[in-house]
């Protein structure tokens, strides 16, 4: 398939969004449990809230919302996944007992390839992460 990104167009950062009811629980999920760095946050814009965690010197990270009025975030399908390519199973180890720890226990993938080299944790919205022992592409 043929590239059709122009080589002159420059990204200065990547930004995944979705709004949350639970910011609190959800920078504990995501910090504190995953291991992200909390590399921002804002309040007071239009009635919402902010957290933006990533991993440190990265141009891509997470961003959750919450508004002042509610910002309830259905989980999608189970199959909806975000997965971090961690290839060191001791790691892996560590942050899942971390999890655990903190009350989040592994769950069942939906689709079997990720339990084959993965272990997959729901975030406190029903959203689910998957730490992968391999490499990536």
């Amino acid at each position: 398939m043929e590239n059709k990104w122009p080589d002159n167009m420059q990204v200065a950062q990547v930004r995944m969004a979705r709004p949350t009811d639970q910011i609190k629980k959800v920078e504990n999920f995501y910090c504190e449990g995953l291991g992200l760095q909390k590399i921002g946050s804002f309040q007071g814009h239009a009635g919402y809230e902010g957290l933006m965690v990533g991993l440190p010197d990265s141009n891509y990270h997470l961003e959750f919302t919450q508004h002042e009025d509610g910002s309830p975030c259905p989980a999608p399908t189970k199959d909806n996944l975000l997965v971090f390519y961690l290839p060191n199973r001791k790691n892996i180890q560590e942050i899942t007992q971390r999890l655990k720890t903190m009350g989040y226990e592994t769950v069942p993938p939906e689709n079997p390839y990720w339990e084959k080299s993965g272990v997959t944790i729901e975030d406190p919205d029903g959203w689910r992460i998957v730490l992968m022992d391999t490499s990536g592409i």
